[in-house]
């Protein structure tokens, strides 16, 4: 890239809209074209489009779904002139501009801009370019068409307040920019240390059962006996005026915050208050500065060379001996031990499977009902949680490799057959896919009740059916398109949705056969019909696996050299 843009060795100079950032900013896009179009010559690249674009298209819908449900309340709000609620709508858009990322971590892909730093890079190029990557997140492009949905709103109620609230949401959406990536810059160096990465994990994972557990409690109480209107209100207004005091105060805290402030602003506008107005819209700016401090900050050490994944690897003399061992001398069971090391050091790959299994208890939420009404309301509710709280498996299946980074040498070096190696990860994961299967049969039990035998048996079926279909399509898959898996952070790298979209057709595929079965059998009154038809699906299936399986020697010493490269590309 020195070459490309003819500053070499002298360093860039001139800012980051100088002439030399200015050259190195063209090279830099003329190289990304190009990456693009020599991709689009593989079967890879051309998956990798699709499924970027199917992606695409699904953050499109919900945030014009968004937008318009934002735009109608505030709509609401202003023609009422309900300013004092407007914060709710600010709160809202932050909320989902901070979480949005978080729950599509497992789905979105994200570059690593790091690798410019072995070029002469000035740092204030190099922030330019690491937000410009954050103006491309879907996360900027949901909290936008929300922005603009609320902006929407307020003008076609009050017109005159086009330009206040066009310039209050563009400092608000600058604010969420910046927040975003300050948050998740300082979350990738938190997570590239081992010990920093699990108290992290434990965190998010406390907080989520929490938040789950608040939510079963109170649909509980919501579903229990047939209350009137009057009864189940008298609750939450003893509830306000005993906790009356600390909403005050509350609300006196988040009017100094950023969405309280854009809030504040319009409120101040309408009331021909605009000194106060400016005052808020400045205290907003500050809030933008703090954001963009605790980013430039943390980029800046990086800038100067600090990357905890690049520390001094451990003395193996001291190591040596401890921990826990599965025992055993078959390869077989090192490989099983290995890789349920790397998968309990993996933030990302322990997210993508804990995180369903958890929100099966909110979908099953959704289908609550008495559990003596045999599934007659809707009776396809426990397979769909079940086939749900799976879901993240997919990661497992169809990327077998993708942990072993560099390592993937060794594997062609050892004397052990990669067919061996590709056992022994089917055998733990199928021992963790009907472990967790397991756990999300007692969690859909405990939430909606015991289902009759017969939907049980179903359902287990149709798991004995979709273990092996999974297993032979990730073999696969694994060795046609893999991706390097970093375990230090929850979202994935570029490239992988390539691999990504063919995993959900065939996830799709194989629900849609139970679907399918389970509709046709039970529309016959027949419900045990389901159970041999699996099991009969379950057994080509298998053979399919093992076909699979025995010629997966020879299609991965075909494509070594593709293998070594993938794995131990630099992210």
């Amino acid at each position: 890239m020195a070459g490309a843009t003819g500053v070499g060795l002298q360093g860039a100079g001139g800012g980051m809209l100088g002439r030399e950032a200015r050259t190195q900013y063209a090279a830099m896009a003329r190289l990304r074209w190009r990456m693009f179009v020599h991709g689009l010559r593989s079967i890879h690249g051309i998956l990798d489009l699709g499924a970027t674009g199917i992606a695409w298209l699904f953050y499109s819908f919900l945030g014009l779904g968004l937008g318009t449900g934002l735009c109608a309340s505030a709509y609401s709000l202003a023609s009422r002139a309900s300013w004092q609620s407007l914060p709710i709508l600010f709160w809202a858009i932050s909320y989902v501009w901070l979480m949005f990322p978080v729950l599509v971590a497992s789905f979105q892909e994200q570059s690593d801009l790091g690798t410019l730093l072995r070029f002469p890079v000035h740092f204030g190029s190099y922030l330019l370019l690491y937000l410009i990557s954050g103006l491309m997140e879907a996360s900027t492009f949901v909290g936008a068409l929300c922005c603009l949905g609320v902006w929407l709103g307020i003008v076609m109620a009050r017109p005159d307040l086009y330009v206040w609230a066009a310039l209050i949401l563009s400092v608000f959406a600058v604010f969420n920019i910046l927040l975003v990536r300050a948050v998740f810059a300082w979350i990738d160096r938190w997570l590239a240390q081992r010990k920093t990465r699990e108290i992290l994990g434990a965190v998010f994972m406390v907080l989520i059962v929490s938040l789950l557990a608040i939510n079963s409690v109170l649909n509980q109480k919501r579903h229990e006996g047939s209350k009137s209107h009057k009864e189940d209100a008298a609750p939450l207004r003893e509830a306000l005026d005993k906790y009356a005091p600390l909403l005050k105060t509350a609300n006196l805290v988040q009017q100094w915050l950023p969405p309280g402030l854009g809030a504040r602003t319009l409120q101040r506008t309408v009331e021909q208050k605009p000194v106060a107005g400016f005052a808020s819209v400045s205290m907003l700016g500050l809030w933008v500065i703090l954001a963009g401090s605790a980013m430039a900050g943390r980029l800046k050490a990086q800038y100067r060379g600090q990357n905890l994944s690049w520390a001094p690897r451990r003395n193996e003399s001291i190591e040596r001996g401890g921990g826990w061992t599965l025992g055993g001398s078959h390869p077989l069971t090192a490989i099983v031990g290995k890789e349920l090391r790397s998968l309990m050091g993996s933030m990302a790959l322990l997210w993508a499977v804990s995180m369903p299994v958890l929100f099966v208890l909110v979908l099953a939420g959704v289908f609550h009902h008495n559990p003596s009404s045999d599934l007659n309301s809707f009776p396809y509710v426990f397979p769909l949680c079940v086939a749900y709280a799976l879901l993240g498996f997919t990661g497992l299946f169809y990327n077998l490799l993708g942990s072993e980074g560099a390592g993937i040498q060794l594997l062609f070096l050892s004397p052990t057959p990669i067919r061996t190696v590709l056992l022994a990860k089917n055998l733990l994961h199928s021992i963790l896919f009907i472990l967790m299967g397991f756990v999300a049969n007692t969690l859909v039990c405990l939430r909606l009740g015991v289902p009759p035998f017969v939907v049980l048996a179903d359902t287990g079926a149709w798991l004995v059916f979709a273990l092996p279909c999974n297993l032979s399509a990730g073999i696969i898959l694994s060795l046609a398109i893999p991706y390097r898996i970093n375990p230090g952070r929850i979202a994935r790298p570029a490239g992988a949705q390539a691999n990504t979209l063919p995993a959900m057709f065939i996830q799709l595929g194989v629900l849609g056969v139970g679907l399918l079965v389970f509709w046709l059998c039970w529309s016959l009154h027949n419900r045990w019909l389901p159970v041999p038809i699996f099991l009969a699906l379950a057994a080509g299936a298998c053979f399919a696996w093992m076909r699979v399986l025995r010629y997966s020697d020879d299609n991965a010493s075909q494509r070594r050299d593709f293998l070594i490269t993938t794995l131990m590309k630099a992210e």
